[in-house]
């Protein structure tokens, strides 16, 4: 993977493991880097991150924050951030995406801390969705929509 990726993905206090796995593989395919905020609700050796990621897990490299301030100390010199949430008024489609860029999604039971949200109301994205019974996406899926969406727009190079 490219040294300085255009394309950044966080994930703020994962839970599941295979959703963590998802990501990555997601990761890889889009030409992303993956950032892991801890606490993590898993062991990064953990075999059902391994499987989920299959055998791309070696080449995903995520850099481990220690805590939330240490990736937003860090997020101004990944690129342009982006908050992933259900309650988002914005849509994903709609945003001015421009490389690099960094979206950052909360964990599976909680989302992102609305101290977070609220801090960064203009930065917001939801991604669209019919109401009704499925209140929000699965965490690996928004995180496939938005890389594939940024992707649309700033395809990797040939080759």
């Amino acid at each position: 993977m490219d040294a300085r990726p255009d394309l950044h993905l966080a994930l703020v206090w994962p839970e599941i493991p295979w959703n963590t796995g998802n990501t990555a593989r997601s990761c890889l395919a889009f030409g992303a880097a993956l950032h892991l905020v801890e606490p993590l609700g898993f062991s990064l050796d953990a075999a059902a991150v391994r499987r989920a990621g299959l055998d791309y897990w070696e080449h995903v490299r995520p850099r481990v924050h220690a805590d939330l301030d240490a990736f937003l100390a860090a997020l101004p010199a990944l690129g342009e951030p982006w908050f992933l949430t259900a309650e988002a008024e914005r849509s994903l489609w709609d945003a001015p995406l421009v490389a690099p860029a960094v979206f950052v999604l909360g964990c599976e039971s909680e989302g992102l801390p609305r101290a977070l949200r609220e801090r960064h109301a203009a930065r917001c994205l939801a991604i669209p969705q019919a109401r009704g019974v499925v209140r929000s996406l699965n965490q690996s899926t928004a995180a496939a929509l938005a890389l594939a969406e940024f992707r649309r727009r700033h395809p990797l190079p040939a080759g």
